[in-house]
């Protein structure tokens, strides 16, 4: 393979110092709670009002909107959650006899409180709430309190009010940030600790939730956002630089990687992008121009299969092929968050309406997650009971593997229910 450009800086870039800075905020809060929390929310926000939003403040935000941003705020809820639901519906409870007598089963019990981090700040991201708060509702999950910053003298973003209450947020707090993802963990301002983190969010977000892991489940690590695209000489490079540039507005640390078979794309691809990047807005365009600067990159495959192999070692976040014989990729590609097949789609459909969810997995962690589902929200626990007769087989078999292993207590649990059971026959249990 051949790089025509290369990236200056990887996903990890300044990983340290995110870490030291995500980790003395959270000591801060847990220690000092609700008031250090509305102190960070003042100083890096400016945000001084009300930390849960009321339901009249809610009201009022949905009646500032137009009834068109409305409707598709609606369209897009819909196509959510029915792709939600047909997940929900792919997962079963079930029983089973293992051995005569040992019956053994699979339950799906939702998690009690989920948190939803909504990004807000620079962009209002109404398709966020849509795909935290409705993936979690569909799931079951009993409270969902969502957060999003607040601008000074607005608040959360219309939009998002309106979004996280049609999609079914219990509580909605106007936090971002550090100090959001911590309110959400430990039940600040709702009493309602979460016990899953979910949401894509910037570095300091996506730092606070890794740190909080383990204390609390997440849903993936979701630090900045990528695009890969894979393509061949039939790709139309006016698209695929459209398409790396629309990912690259996101923020100046966004990778963008096109992994191609044609020089002639590539080239073309590598010419265009100015002109896309150009055309966009403030602060848009310098975002885009930093990205496509420091974390760009363009690789030369000699064939699909070496370009196949590359796209997996990147794991990407977004991933959209634009050749031919997308069946052939569809059946070949292994490590991505979402799949975007055929010039047809685009990884804005996929961000904003289409269906599947867009919260999904970065830096590389698509090698072994996918992207948020209602699996995320489920605990998927088992079940047993057996008969006395049975025990004659499994109480024997597990004593004897007890003692292989050192584990005499264990072993007697069973040698009790044999004695107990079956008194007066005799055992191998060693």
């Amino acid at each position: 393979m051949e790089y025509l450009k290369k990236a200056v800086k990887t996903p990890a870039t300044g990983e340290d110092d995110t870490r030291a800075r995500v980790e003395s905020m959270l000591k801060d809060i847990e220690s000092g709670g609700e008031p250090r929390v509305r102190h960070y929310a003042e100083s890096l926000d400016g945000w001084t009002g009300d930390i849960v939003v009321s339901a009249e403040d809610i009201a009022r935000a949905s009646d500032s909107l137009a009834q068109r941003m409305k409707d598709d705020i609606a369209f897009a809820h819909a196509q959510v959650r029915t792709f939600a639901e047909a997940q929900l519906a792919s997962m079963h409870e079930f029983d089973t006899e293992l051995h005569p007598g040992v019956i053994a089963g699979q339950k799906l019990i939702p998690v009690e409180t989920a948190g939803c981090y909504i990004p807000g700040g620079r962009y209002a991201h109404i398709a966020s709430a849509i795909m935290s708060v409705t993936t979690a509702r569909v799931a079951g999950v009993r409270h969902v309190t969502a957060c999003s910053p607040a601008v000074p003298g607005r608040g959360v973003h219309p939009a998002i009010l309106h979004t996280a209450h049609l999609a079914g947020a219990d509580t909605i707090l106007a936090l971002g940030g550090v100090q959001g993802v911590a309110s959400l963990a430990f039940g600040l301002f709702t009493g309602h600790a979460a016990d899953i983190l979910v949401g894509p969010g910037n570095r300091f977000v996506a730092e606070a939730k890794r740190v909080l892991f383990g204390r609390v489940g997440i849903d993936l690590f979701a630090g900045p956002t990528e695009i890969a695209v894979v393509a061949d000489e039939t790709a139309d490079p006016e698209i695929v630089a459209s398409d790396l540039v629309g990912q690259a507005e996101h923020g100046p640390d966004s990778p963008a990687w096109l992994i191609t078979t044609s020089r002639t794309l590539a080239d073309r691809v590598m010419r265009r992008i100015p002109h896309y990047i150009e055309r966009l807005s403030e602060p848009n365009r310098t975002a885009a121009a930093s990205a496509w600067r420091d974390y760009g990159e363009v690789v030369l495959a000699e064939t699909r299969e070496e370009a196949a192999r590359l796209s997996d070692a990147y794991a990407p976040e977004h991933l959209e092929v634009q050749a031919d014989d997308l069946d052939w990729w569809l059946g070949r590609l292994r490590n991505y968050g979402s799949l975007f097949l055929g010039e047809e789609t685009t990884v804005t459909y996929g961000d904003k309406s289409s269906g599947p969810n867009h919260i999904l997995p970065t830096k590389g962690t698509a090698r072994y997650t996918g992207g948020l589902s209602v699996a995320k929200f489920i605990k998927t626990v088992t079940w047993q009971r057996m008969t006395r007769d049975a025990n004659r087989v499994v109480g024997q078999a597990s004593a004897r593997i007890s003692r292989a292993e050192g584990m005499e207590g264990h072993a007697y649990a069973g040698d009790d229910r044999l004695a107990k059971y079956f008194p007066g026959e005799q055992f191998e249990l060693s």
